[in-house]
């Protein structure tokens, strides 16, 4: 008796242009008339290079110590929408994204929705990469503004390290983001008024074109989540 065995994606050399302009055409034919049969581009294009994305992140992450879970099958996201509460009733996303849970011992179950993490997100003209906590549960948010609240030093130091600020930026710079007031319980003029009304801990740069396309975005990404490491320990400190 033979077991089969399941091939292994190719060594990650980088996404082709023509998976950038698949995309792009994706938005413009967004049925499964124009894709059903183009499915096999898509597999070649897209989802077998992201597999070996994430197995080459992977290497990357523990080789420098970075705990994030990096999984071909667990990371990618699908490129097929859940339409069923939608009134956008478009079948594929527009995008490929992948996610990285924080996998430290002790740490949330990666199955669960908003814990800490990186992210990894690829549509023409928005090529970026990130991480923080996207719409945490309720409880995981006030543990966010307690210690703001209580350890604004400590918060401080993560969001303010000067290779982190370079890199990204703010945290939550986007203000659909925040709340518009200052959640109940804290006073209005708290001194940490705007990392109170902060409703998804989040943060990321952009990409340009010419690094997604090169062997060298694995090493790019890992670069980024290693100079993200403070904020992404904060957060799973939570």
């Amino acid at each position: 008796m033979t077991t089969a065995s399941v091939e292994a994606p190719p060594a990650f050399a980088g996404f082709a242009p023509e998976a950038i302009q698949f995309l792009a055409d994706l938005a413009d034919n967004n049925d499964r008339a124009w894709f059903a049969p183009r499915k096999a581009d898509y597999e070649r294009l897209l989802r077998r290079p992201q597999e070996a994305l994430c197995l080459a992140l992977a290497e990357r992450f523990a080789a420098r110590g970075i705990p994030l879970l990096a999984d071909p099958v667990k990371s990618p996201f699908r490129i097929y929408r859940d339409t069923r509460f939608s009134k956008d009733k478009s079948p594929y996303k527009r995008h490929l994204g992948a996610s990285f849970p924080w996998s430290e011992p002790g740490a949330p179950d990666p199955a669960r929705v908003g814990g800490p993490g990186g992210y990894f997100h690829l549509e023409p003209g928005e090529i970026y990469v990130g991480g923080g906590m996207w719409h945490p549960e309720k409880e995981r948010l006030e543990a966010w503004r307690q210690l703001v609240d209580r350890q604004p030093a400590r918060v401080h130091a993560a969001i303010d390290d000067p290779a982190f600020a370079a890199a990204f930026g703010a945290v939550s710079a986007d203000g659909d983001h925040r709340l518009k007031r200052v959640p109940a319980g804290y006073p209005p003029d708290h001194p940490e008024a705007e990392l109170l009304k902060i409703k998804d801990v989040v943060f990321g740069r952009r990409l340009p074109d010419a690094v997604v396309t090169s062997v060298d975005l694995p090493d790019v990404i890992a670069d980024a989540f290693a100079t993200a490491l403070p904020v992404l320990r904060l957060l799973a400190s939570l």
